[in-house]
């Protein structure tokens, strides 16, 4: 379950087999589609969160809703759009990484009394999507010299857009050299924060700081615990 969300495409194609290949051998629809459900219902109880469970539970269902032609090539055809859509924007290299959730607006502002930063200092966006996290690192840090990375050429692209104020370039947060920074930002997962730790220790300047929202380094001792306006917690870890 690590490499998400290969776990869901290949549930939802699962879904897909069996739906097709019920209809092939002569299966009644409603047969056809309940066999696909059950099937896509039980690859959801792996997901190792309760929202993806859901949201692999719930895939193949609303794709056919969404085509509305159960059991019959087109849909899957249409369903394929989506598919290559998924593919287009989040490449299979970034597969191990976070999906696309932005950061709140606001969710980073009360940092600089905890986490200082002079004038021009760097700071990393590491997996910076479209822009959001950092929009709010520039309302916490005006002065600062912001730079995003980001593994998907189309969102590479709109937030670059989005922030033409920031230094926004296509790379795999993990193999680009973390210690030009101040302050490295990230909004990735639980499973990612081992590494992210590890990279920091290993790369960044004694004194820079690495900032998660929501998930902590497990076995870390943070400098400071924040909390977003949406009540969730900004981790803050000096190096």
């Amino acid at each position: 379950m690590s490499r998400w969300p290969l776990p869901a495409v290949l549930a939802w194609s699962g879904c897909w087999a069996v739906l097709l290949g019920s209809r092939f051998f002569g299966a009644a629809p409603w047969l056809a589609l309940t066999a696909a459900c059950i099937v896509g219902l039980a690859c959801g109880l792996l997901g190792s969160t309760r929202w993806r469970r859901a949201f692999i539970a719930l895939g193949f269902p609303l794709s056919v809703a969404l085509s509305g032609i159960a059991g019959s090539g087109a849909t899957a055809g249409v369903w394929l759009l989506p598919l290559l859509v998924l593919l287009l924007l989040y490449p299979l290299n970034a597969w191990r990484d976070a999906p696309l959730f932005p950061t709140p607006a606001h969710a980073l502002r009360d940092l600089p009394p905890f986490a200082p930063l002079p004038m021009g200092a760097g700071v990393l966006d590491a997996g910076c999507g479209l822009g959001d996290g950092l929009k709010a690192l520039r309302e916490a840090y005006p002065q600062c010299q912001l730079h995003g990375i980001e593994w998907s050429w189309p969102l590479r692209a709109l937030c670059a857009l989005r922030c033409p104020w920031a230094r926004v370039r296509q790379g795999d947060i993990w193999r680009a050299d973390w210690s030009p920074y101040a302050m490295v930002y990230l909004f990735q997962r639980p499973e990612s924060m081992a590494r992210a730790a590890l990279k920091a220790r290993e790369q960044m300047r004694p004194g820079s700081w690495l900032v998660s929202l929501e998930f902590e380094v497990q076995d870390g001792v943070p400098s400071a615990r924040l909390s977003a306006p949406d009540g969730r917690p900004v981790w803050l870890y000096q190096i």
